[in-house]
C-alpha cells in the first residue's frame, strides 16, 4: 500500500519518470508540477530526456514553470529522497552538468533496481534499442511529420482545456496504436527491450523513450515503460510492497492511490 506523505498526498517507495523534455515548448510542465506536489517517494529515478538539449539547441525556450519542475525535484532530494538520473538521447550532452550539481544527482548509463519484493529490474532510457528496429528513412520522416502535427494540435487543445478548468486529455494515445506502422514499431521496441533484459538475467526492464506507457509481461519478462510528460502524462510507481503500477495524470488523481491495484497483464 502507499503510505501517507508528509507534504504530498501519498508516499511511494520508488517513482520512475522519463521524457519530461524541459525546454521543449510542448512539455506538459503544469501537469507534471501538480503531480509532483501530490506524490512523494523515497527514491526518484529519472530515466532520460529530462531536459531536452536537442530542442534547446534548435530554439531556446524556457519558462518559470520549467524551472519549477526542477525545483520540485531538487526539493525532494533535499528532503531526503534519493535522486537517480540516466541520460537519454535528448539530454546525453547534459550528463556532465548534472554530475556537477553538488552530488544532488546520481548519474548512471544503466541502473539496476531491486524492488521490495526482490525482483531485479534493469533501468535504461531505451534509445539503445532503436538500432534493431529497421525502418525506411522516408517512412520515419513521414511518421515524424504526422506525430509533430498531432502533438501541436494536442498541446493547443489542452491549453484551451486548462484555461477552461478542464483536465488534460491526450489526443495521441489511441493514434499511436491505430496506425499500423506505429503499432509495429512499438511492438518491436517492447519485444527487443524485454529480450535484452531476459538475456542479461534480469526479471524485467523499465525504460522510456518511445512515449508509450505500458506495464506487462513479455515471454515471462516484466516490461515497464514510464511514458512521458509531452503527451501521455504518466509515471511508474512502486509501492512499499514492491508492486508496480502506471499512474496517468489526471485520470488517476480522481481516485485514491491507496486503493489502486497494480496494472499488469501479459502482452498479446
Amino acid at each position: 500500500m502507499y503510505g501517507r506523505a508528509k507534504d504530498g498526498d501519498f508516499r511511494a517507495r520508488t517513482l520512475f519518470l522519463s521524457d519530461i523534455h524541459l525546454g521543449f515548448r510542448r512539455a506538459r510542465v503544469r501537469e507534471l508540477a501538480a503531480f509532483l506536489r501530490r506524490v512523494e517517494a523515497d527514491c526518484i529515478v529519472l530515466a532520460g530526456d529530462i531536459i531536452d538539449g536537442l530542442a534547446l539547441g534548435k530554439r531556446f525556450f524556457w519558462t518559470d514553470e520549467h524551472t519549477q519542475v526542477l525545483r520540485l525535484l531538487l526539493a525532494r532530494r533535499r528532503a531526503g529522497a534519493r535522486l537517480v538520473y540516466l541520460p537519454g538521447n535528448h539530454d546525453a550532452g547534459l550528463a556532465v552538468a548534472a554530475d556537477l550539481l553538488h552530488g544532488a544527482l546520481e548519474v548512471h548509463r544503466e541502473w539496476v533496481h531491486k524492488t521490495a519484493s526482490g525482483a531485479r529490474l534493469l533501468v535504461v532510457h531505451g534509445d539503445q534499442f532503436e538500432g534493431s528496429l529497421a525502418c525506411p528513412g522516408w517512412l520515419y520522416k513521414l511518421g515524424d511529420i504526422v506525430y509533430e502535427t498531432t502533438l501541436a494540435l494536442n498541446h493547443r487543445v489542452n491549453d484551451v482545456r486548462l484555461s477552461l478548468g478542464r483536465p488534460y486529455k491526450s489526443l495521441l494515445a489511441h493514434l499511436k496504436l491505430a496506425l499500423p506502422t506505429s503499432a509495429r514499431y512499438i511492438d518491436k521496441f517492447e519485444q527487443s527491450a524485454a529480450r535484452y533484459a531476459s538475456q542479461q538475467g534480469f526479471d524485467g526492464i523499465i525504460c522510456g523513450h518511445i512515449h508509450r506507457p505500458n506495464l506487462c509481461r513479455i515471454g515471462g519478462t516484466l516490461y515497464a515503460n514510464t511514458g512521458d510528460w509531452v503527451d501521455s502524462c504518466s509515471a511508474l510507481i512502486e509501492d512499499q510492497r514492491g508492486e508496480l503500477r502506471l499512474y496517468r495524470w489526471p485520470a488517476d488523481a480522481r481516485q485514491s492511490l491507496r486503493g489502486a491495484q497494480p496494472v499488469l497483464a501479459d502482452a498479446a
